[in-house]
């Protein structure tokens, strides 16, 4: 590390450290994934802390952005060709560790209303007995 850092972190501390806060980043990530799973929605699961969430198809997934975004001010970057193969475009979430429990339960329903909007497919839902 160079001696111009050095001096903003202190010593024996993780304040000021990007690697502080990976544990919390990990668990927020999980959390996202359980909760959009969850809700059926076509997670893509994998071991980082990013959250793929899978739609399809490059309109509906810049649609389903721009949507989030104007209706529920969340911002999340569609990924779409040449980034990822055609007919694999996805949402890509990036869940931090101030990301609470309240946004993400939020997220989850902005979701749900815009996968229902766009009429874009759930994973298949468990129903219960009646």
């Amino acid at each position: 590390m160079s001696s111009g850092c050095a001096k903003y972190i202190p010593r024996g501390s993780n304040n000021g450290s990007p690697f502080a806060m990976r544990p919390r980043t990990s668990s927020r990530a999980a959390r996202v994934k359980a909760v959009l799973s969850a809700a059926a929605l076509p997670v893509l699961l994998n071991d980082t802390h990013i959250v793929p969430v899978m739609v399809g198809d490059a309109e509906k997934c810049k649609m389903a952005s721009d949507l989030l975004l104007t209706k529920y001010g969340i911002y999340i970057q569609p990924i779409n060709y040449p980034t990822v193969p055609k007919g694999t475009e996805r949402l890509r979430i990036t869940p931090t560790p101030y990301h609470e429990d309240r946004l993400v339960d939020a997220l989850a329903e902005a979701l749900i209303d815009v996968w229902e909007r766009l009429d874009l497919p759930f994973e298949d839902r468990v129903l219960a007995a009646e």
